[in-house]
């Protein structure tokens, strides 16, 4: 297994409880898809360099795990269509 990071940017106007919905979907998406979550860290609320989306600010969130292609896969597919995040970024 590869050592991953991923940082997911969450819109602004997100409830406390939607914003913990979404770290712990991500959570238990990466250690379903033979994936293992070592740290997550929440930064917080933080302006952004640009507007994204008519956003100038978003919740971001970043996970450390272990995984392979098919976890990369399934965190991808999920983002693409969840609405409460305007960015991510993988490395």
């Amino acid at each position: 297994m590869a050592f991953y990071e991923n940082t997911i940017v969450a819109r602004q106007d997100l409830a406390e409880n939607e914003l913990k919905k979404v770290r712990n979907k991500y959570n238990e998406l990466i250690n379903s898809s033979s994936g293992k979550v070592i740290k997550i860290e929440e930064w917080g609320l933080l302006n952004l360099a640009s507007k994204i989306k008519n956003y100038k600010k978003g919740f971001y969130i970043h996970y450390k795990f272990e995984g392979d292609n098919k976890t990369l896969n399934e965190i991808e597919k999920k983002i693409k269509v969840d609405n409460s995040i305007i960015r991510y970024l993988t490395v």
